[in-house]
């Protein structure tokens, strides 16, 4: 297959290293991938399911069935990835993503025919509609779109993989920061169904951009990963590559205690943003505390991330994910003393600290540890592991404080599970073949 197929641009003859453009344009992949993400549909949440006649706890409910939906197909999409690359790949996660927003955008007169036709006035509809889309929505933004953009990044670097990554992680984290407020804006001056028909047409623009400038592989020009033409060099990188399939990584221990590490992450970030205002409202606390939090969390993590992604082009990613548990534990004990002011602080630092390293792994240590021939593969793994974590966090963190009377129970499963890592990672190495 002819690799600069329907486009114009041929990165053999850029004028400079054509990996770099890769960066800009998988970074801003991730960004368009916002609208599938926790933080995208969080802020369509009360206009949408108001719209439609679902309670807090329906809405919730679809939205977590169809992320479990999404969670069983993303390994499947990162096999795709690997067969077809990550521009064929990108291109239709990013245009369906486009796409079912739009029909999202006309939910509620589809929720109204379908009643009207099955003369079945009923919560269920909008329901199992939702969860519909939910399960689309997801499974091409947080799901493809992120995966197939962090990994072609990865394809393109290797010595310079850590600071690449850095560069990208600093991008994503604003512009994640920053979407509430772009997204509440659109939703204020357009109303919830235009907002989600605007971002359908810049995915649909955006889509057209990744035919042109998505590239899979440097070694389809005759380059290397970091830039390096010479043909000498590139068989000697190819043989020193390590490459694992998805079945052989996961008979390695790395493979399940990163994975499960960055599930971690998954679980209680998910959770605490979901329930945020309510968890600082039962300790006495107002909104604008409760949000407040976000920034300093945010400094930290970008901070810690740009630090370790460029050290870890030279330090073990083991060590790494002893400071990822040790912050885990640190943020599990604030939270079960948010009432005290050093509660909050351990709170923040503790996230801080595991968001930051979470982005430095999520990206780094996969095509590290298992080369990259199956990366898609493997990274789609251990999506699901993420999608599912973040899938069922809000109705456990719900489920404490509705049926046992407090958030902070939560926190003892979060410990107990931090302490079978920190078990299993005693014996952790670098995986290798014979």
């Amino acid at each position: 297959m002819n690799p600069n197929k329907y486009s114009f641009i041929n990165p053999k003859k850029w004028p400079f290293f054509y990996g770099y453009v890769v960066l800009v344009f998988g970074s801003i992949g991730v960004l368009f991938s916002i609208p599938g993400q926790t933080v995208g549909v969080s802020v369509f949440t009360d206009p949408v399911k108001d719209a439609l006649g679902l309670t807090r706890n329906q809405f919730s409910n679809s939205y977590m069935i169809g992320t479990l939906l999404s969670a069983f197909f993303v390994t499947r999409a990162g096999k795709f990835f690997d067969k077809f690359g990550a521009r064929y790949v990108a291109f239709f996660a990013a245009f369906f993503l486009g796409v079912f927003l739009v029909v999202f955008s006309f939910s509620e007169g589809i929720s109204n025919n379908l009643k009207s036709f099955l003369n079945f006035d009923s919560w269920l509809i909008p329901f199992i509609l939702l969860s519909f889309l939910f399960f689309f929505v997801r499974f091409c933004g947080q799901g493809v779109l992120t995966m197939s953009s962090r990994n072609m990044v990865m394809m393109w670097f290797d010595k310079n993989r850590g600071k690449v990554n850095s560069i990208s992680s600093i991008a994503v984290s604003l512009g994640f920061s920053s979407s509430p407020i772009l997204f509440n804006y659109l939703i204020d001056n357009n109303g919830w169904e235009v907002s989600w028909q605007i971002l359908a047409i810049c995915l649909f623009i955006f889509s057209f951009l990744i035919i042109q400038f998505y590239r899979d592989k440097p070694e389809d020009f005759g380059l290397i990963p970091d830039g390096i033409v010479a043909q000498q060099k590139k068989k000697k990188l190819e043989f020193e590559e390590v490459n694992f399939t998805l079945k052989e990584a996961k008979k390695t221990r790395a493979f399940w205690m990163f994975g499960l590490a960055l599930g971690f992450n998954s679980f209680f970030s998910t959770g605490f943003t979901f329930h945020v205002v309510s968890i600082f409202e039962v300790e006495g606390y107002d909104k604008t505390d409760a949000i407040a939090i976000f920034l300093p969390i945010s400094i930290i993590a970008i901070s810690i991330s740009t630090i370790a992604n460029i050290l870890s082009d030279y330090i073990q990613h083991k060590i790494y994910l002893y400071i990822m548990l040790f912050s885990g534990i640190l943020a599990s004990v604030g939270f079960l003393n948010l009432e005290h002011t050093f509660g909050i602080i351990f709170l923040i630092t503790g996230l801080g600290i595991y968001s930051g390293f979470f982005a430095v792994i999520n990206a780094v240590t996969w095509p590290r540890y298992f080369g990259r021939n199956h990366l898609g593969a493997i990274t789609g793994k251990i999506m699901s592991f993420l999608v599912i974590a973040s899938a069922l966090a809000p109705s456990m963190f719900s489920y404490c404080f509705t049926k046992i009377g407090s958030y902070s129970y939560i926190a003892y499963v979060l410990l107990a599970f931090l302490l079978f890592l920190i078990i299993g990672s005693l014996k952790l190495r670098k995986p290798t073949k014979e």
